[in-house]
C-alpha cells in the first residue's frame, strides 16, 4: 500500500465543514469520492483537523493509502481534473508509510480576516467578518499577550466537545494592519501547538470586543483563569477563519 500526503485549499462556504456527515456536503466527502473514481478503491482521506461549517483553508494536510499503481503527479492532475472550483489539491506526493496528518502534526497556524470598515463589502462577505465600528489594535495587541503561553483555555473553547485536555499552548498572536481604503483588512494570525473547538473565533471574538473598548486589555487574562465560555466574547463568525499552515 502507497501513503499519499495531500496539501489541500478550499472554499468552505458551501460546506457543512471538513468531516463526512450526515447532514450536509463536506470537504472529505468530496476528496473521497473523486479520488474513488480516480483509483477505483474507495479510500479514507484522514486531514490533519477539522475546519467548521464556512471555515477555509489555504494549506490543510490529509492523506490516504492505496494499492492504485497511477505515478503520485498523474494521480495530482486526475484528482484536480474531477474537483470543484472550490477544491483544489496544491500538491500531492508520496509519503513514509508511518505518515499520519493529524498524529504527526506539530502545531497549526490560522489566519482571521477583520474586514473594517463602516460600509459593507461584496467582494469579501464570504472571506471575513465585516465590523462596522472602528476597531484599536494597539488594545487588541495588549489583550492577546495574555493569551501567549501553555494555558487552560476552556473559557475559549465550546461547551461541546470531548477533548480530554483544555490545555494548548499558543506561541504567537500577530495582528497586522493591511489598511487601505479598498480593503480596510485587519489580519490576525494564531499559531499553536493545537487548537480547541470554537478556540480561533472566541478568541477574535473576545479581542474585538477589546478594539470596540468594551472591555479592558487586562480583562481577557482574568476571562482565561475563570476557565468559563461564559466570560469570553462572541465566537467569531466562521467565514473570516483560514487554515494558514500545518506545522510538522
Amino acid at each position: 500500500m502507497r501513503n499519499l500526503k495531500m496539501v489541500i485549499e478550499y472554499d468552505g462556504s458551501g460546506y457543512h465543514g471538513w468531516q463526512r456527515q450526515k447532514n450536509g456536503l463536506s470537504i472529505q466527502e468530496v476528496l473521497e469520492e473523486k479520488i474513488a473514481v480516480i483509483t477505483g478503491e474507495n479510500v479514507n482521506v484522514i486531514g490533519s483537523g477539522r475546519t467548521d461549517a464556512g471555515v477555509h483553508a489555504l494549506a490543510q494536510v490529509a492523506h490516504f493509502k492505496t494499492a492504485c499503481g497511477i505515478p503520485a503527479n498523474n494521480l495530482w492532475k486526475g484528482i484536480n481534473s474531477l474537483l470543484p472550483a472550490d477544491i483544489v489539491l496544491k500538491s500531492l506526493e508520496e509519503a513514509d508509510e508511518e505518515f499520519h496528518a493529524r498524529i504527526d502534526a506539530k502545531g497549526k497556524i490560522y489566519l482571521y480576516q477583520l474586514f473594517n470598515s463602516p460600509t459593507r463589502t461584496v467582494l469579501y462577505r464570504h472571506y471575513a467578518w465585516i465590523v462596522h465600528c472602528p476597531l484599536d489594535i494597539d488594545l487588541m495587541g495588549q489583550a492577546a499577550v495574555s493569551l501567549i503561553g501553555r494555558h487552560d483555555f476552556t473559557s475559549f473553547s465550546s461547551v461541546h466537545t470531548d477533548v480530554i485536555s483544555f490545555e494548548r499552548e499558543i506561541k504567537r498572536i500577530e495582528i497586522v494592519n493591511s489598511f487601505s481604503v479598498e480593503h480596510p483588512l485587519i489580519k490576525i494570525f494564531v499559531e499553536a501547538d493545537g487548537f480547541l473547538r470554537y478556540m480561533v473565533r472566541t478568541i477574535i471574538g473576545t479581542l474585538v470586543e477589546v478594539g470596540r473598548e468594551k472591555r479592558l486589555p487586562e480583562d481577557v487574562a482574568a476571562v482565561l483563569k475563570g476557565r468559563d465560555r461564559k466570560l469570553a466574547g462572541m465566537t467569531a463568525p466562521p467565514q473570516g477563519l483560514f487554515l494558514k499552515e500545518v506545522i510538522y
